[in-house]
């Protein structure tokens, strides 16, 4: 089994990349985004305690999400792998993770970040805000506050997944088929 996080701030292209890469390696494709918005839709509680951080442009406290995604993950007892979108941001959402996985006799693979510089990213967000009605994407100053997020919670994760010799750098500006290259070179490395 294969089990792949997908590192990078918002906009980076991992939804985009993580489309390709699922079906290339057969993985199932979990979007704490996908999840959180799903139980919004679905006016689940936990939807609906998260809705009220994503508004702000904050991140979803950790034991929500943590929940969200066990109960997504024991929905597939199947799958020959999983490829962990947005998840995790934090070190202790990287630990319980660890934990979950552990549980099962699996563990983390790989770690693969989408490098890109902040204002592609922030022009790539208000743009895909043009259709996407996310209140969270039409405004660059909550985008921003996600950026500024993502460096004090996320960008630490780097150093934990550096320790286990998990971490891969990759360069996410260039065309979708470009990083779609350069990401199944890390991971074709890794079998």
């Amino acid at each position: 089994m294969i089990n792949i996080v997908l590192f990078g701030k918002p906009g980076a292209g991992k939804g985009t990349q993580a489309e390709f890469l699922k079906t290339k390696y057969n993985l199932t494709h979990l979007s704490t985004g996908d999840i959180f918005r799903f139980n919004i839709k679905g006016d689940t509680d936990l939807g609906k305690l998260a809705k009220t951080f994503m508004d702000k442009g904050e991140l979803v406290p950790d034991a929500v999400t943590i929940k969200m995604l066990e109960s997504e993950c024991n929905n597939h007892p199947d799958s020959s792998g999983f490829l962990f979108d947005g998840f995790p941001r934090t070190l202790s959402q990287a630990e319980a993770l660890d934990a979950f996985l552990e549980s099962k006799n699996e563990q983390i693979t790989a770690t693969i970040a989408l490098e890109a510089d902040d204002e592609v990213l922030v022009k790539r967000i208000l743009e895909r805000g043009k259709t996407s009605g996310r209140p969270d994407d039409q405004d660059a100053e909550k985008i921003r506050n996600r950026y500024q997020e993502y460096n004090e919670k996320t960008a630490p994760l780097m150093d934990y997944y550096k320790g286990q010799n998990k971490f891969h750098s990759v360069n996410g500006i260039g065309s979708i088929q470009e990083i779609t290259e350069r990401l199944s070179l890390v991971i074709n490395s890794l079998k």
